[in-house]
């Protein structure tokens, strides 16, 4: 099962909040993968902020996924360690984690009609 997902189980499909699910009380209470535990939205972003890069680490392969149009492959991780770091250094603002992936080599690389990058043609 999906932690994060279990966690966050309270908000329904359009976000409204429910304490039941067909008449069920919902039950939130999971683990992370590291084994600390969590029970609903407050105790899930106080594990996310106590390690704010490995969120971001995410979120950024998750952006830049989107932004290549293809999965990342083991030479586009500098790239995502270097937009975290960089994106470290002004608070992790949402802007930054962008203006890194545009700037980007991979980004910049991609041939918009194909998905291939100028190197592949």
């Amino acid at each position: 099962m999906d932690p994060i997902g279990l966690a966050l189980e309270n908000y329904d499909a359009i976000g409204t909040w429910r304490d039941k699910d067909a008449g069920v009380p919902i039950d939130t209470k999971t683990q992370l993968v590291d084994g600390t535990s969590v029970n609903g939205p407050a105790t899930l972003r106080a594990a996310l902020l106590r390690r704010p890069d490995a969120f971001v680490h995410t979120v950024t392969e998750k952006l830049l996924t989107y932004a290549l149009g293809r999965g990342l492959e083991s030479y586009d991780m500098p790239t995502v360690r270097r937009i975290v770091k960089e994106s470290a250094a002004r608070d992790y603002k949402f802007s930054s984690l962008i203006l890194g992936i545009v700037k980007s080599t991979p980004f910049q690389m991609r041939s918009v009609a194909t998905g291939e990058t100028v190197a592949q043609r």
